[in-house]
């Protein structure tokens, strides 16, 4: 048995731009999901998982598809790894893993994408050396997709897999998934841009509101057609395809506009601050352009809650240069670019916000750009 590890994320930068075929701007987080696996001698696979130890799984390698629907949920994730592998003729024999892990489930951090990667990384090194680190995503988004249910893009996979430690990773979803071709000569699949936040005397908090997100609901499908009925409607192929806010004056639904509206200008606010980055320009200067696409989400996608909200609002007021919510929201958490020396002046802030709303104490961290997928021993 050999132990791979793949972490979770937080985006600085690029919400719901990623199915629209646009902008993300990820750092993958010092916090990883373990994946210690073995080949067996038989051709069934065992998933073991020490968050739930009491439910043990074995299902054959041939009947991966026919058991999907009665295997528990949280199996689906590593056992969807394996059928797309096999769905797509690689000879997978019987495999044990032992799963375990540090990204807090629920959090927006992309916990599922982070178990997702681990396995398929394993399997890589196992059966597979010749599969590609972007084929890699694809299987490990095509398990999610497919086999749990949940509409996911390409963000979570590619960050997971593609980050680098000291790094935020900028990704042209569109040319990404186009093997790095596209009409626009100007712009490249995917890049490293360096992200030192110490340098600066800066941190980026992590504050876990609690209340956990899941892809597989209604709300993050429902964003999904909106904007897709949006798209269709302007009669382009994509929302990364629509050239500026005014535009969308076509849209006679309100609601279809303002979801379109969010994803174009967080397509842009991707842009900008990465150009900032590139520039070594001093982070404090993107904060305000996090705390606009906060309210973008918010107002316009409004995937936001209150104690989304209320993080973000008692960050700000305590000196975070700026604050938004991550993730596919309806829960999950906020990340603040904070001046190191106010870390522990804004926690408290948030707790005593969160306190006299009546919610559960956060959960906060500290997170810097960390290294993607990799075997561990």
């Amino acid at each position: 048995m050999r132990t791979w590890v793949a972490p979770g994320r937080v985006n600085i930068i690029g919400e719901h731009t990623d199915y629209n075929d646009g902008f993300v701007l990820p750092i993958a987080l010092p916090l990883v999901m373990e994946c210690r696996a073995g080949v067996r001698a038989d051709a069934e696979v065992r998933v073991v998982s020490r968050q739930r130890p009491d439910e043990p799984v074995l299902v054959g390698v041939t009947d991966l598809a026919a058991q999907r629907d009665r295997v528990p949920v949280w199996s689906r994730y590593p056992l969807g790894v394996v059928a797309e592998f096999v769905r797509r003729g690689h000879d997978i024999g019987g495999v044990e893993l032992e799963l375990d892990g540090a990204v807090p489930i629920g959090a927006g951090l992309s916990s599922s994408a982070a178990l997702s990667c681990a396995v398929a990384i394993a399997l890589r090194d196992l059966f597979a050396p010749s599969v590609t680190d972007r084929e890699l995503i694809e299987f490990a988004r095509a398990a999610e997709n497919d086999y749990v249910g949940a509409p996911t893009g390409l963000l979570d996979q590619s960050a997971s897999i593609l980050c680098t430690a000291g790094h935020a990773l900028f990704l042209d979803v569109r040319r990404f998934a186009e093997g790095g071709v596209g009409a626009d000569a100007n712009t490249v699949a995917h890049e490293q841009i360096p992200f030192d936040l110490a340098r600066f005397g800066l941190e980026l908090l992590v504050i876990d509101t609690g209340q956990p997100h899941e892809h597989v609901d209604g709300g993050y499908a429902e964003r999904r057609t909106q904007c897709e009925a949006a798209a269709a409607e302007l009669g382009v192929p994509a929302l990364r395809d629509v050239g500026s806010v005014d535009a969308l004056d076509r849209i006679s639904d309100d609601v279809l506009r303002r979801r379109a509206r969010h994803v174009v200008t967080e397509n842009a606010r991707v842009v900008t601050v990465a150009q900032k980055l590139r520039d070594g320009a001093d982070p404090r200067a993107i904060g305000p352009i996090l705390t606009a696409g906060h309210a973008s989400l918010r107002d316009d996608f409004e995937v936001s809650t209150p104690a989304l909200d209320a993080a973000v609002d008692a960050a700000l007021a305590a000196g975070a240069h700026g604050a938004r919510m991550v993730g596919g929201g309806f829960g999950g958490s906020v990340i603040a670019l904070i001046d190191r020396a106010q870390t522990d002046a804004v926690v408290a802030a948030v707790r005593n916000r969160f306190a006299d709303a009546g919610f559960a104490e956060p959960r906060t961290f500290v997170v810097g750009p960390a290294a993607g997928a990799h075997r561990r021993d």
